[in-house]
């Protein structure tokens, strides 16, 4: 099966509600856009979805999980601030992860 690449309205709208803080980088995961604090990923595109990394949060209702991940839903994805919501949780999320060494 051929991956899909993010359409540009999805990353448009992930790349809006990255937060502001400027430890964040950004770099391609497998060829999509995703969001990394000290070297941890927390958020990114995976085909036509955005994914956010809650770790063991399950407390937002509708979404798919994918081990620590959760597939944020479209009705989040459409609203802007819903989805700044889901990412900077995602965000708060990375700050207590430890950083991963440089290979």
């Amino acid at each position: 099966m051929a991956w899909k690449k993010s359409p540009p309205e999805l990353i448009a709208a992930f790349e809006k509600a990255t937060p502001a803080d400027p430890s964040v980088t950004s770099r391609p995961m497998f060829g999509y856009p995703a969001l990394f604090l000290k070297g941890n990923m927390f958020a990114g595109t995976y085909q036509d979805k955005i994914v956010v990394r809650f770790g063991d949060d399950r407390t937002f209702p509708g979404a798919k999980t994918a081990k620590e991940y959760l597939v944020v839903p479209e009705a989040v994805v459409k609203s802007p601030a819903k989805l700044r919501s889901w990412i900077d949780h995602a965000h708060g999320y990375a700050k207590t992860l430890p950083a991963k060494k440089a290979r």
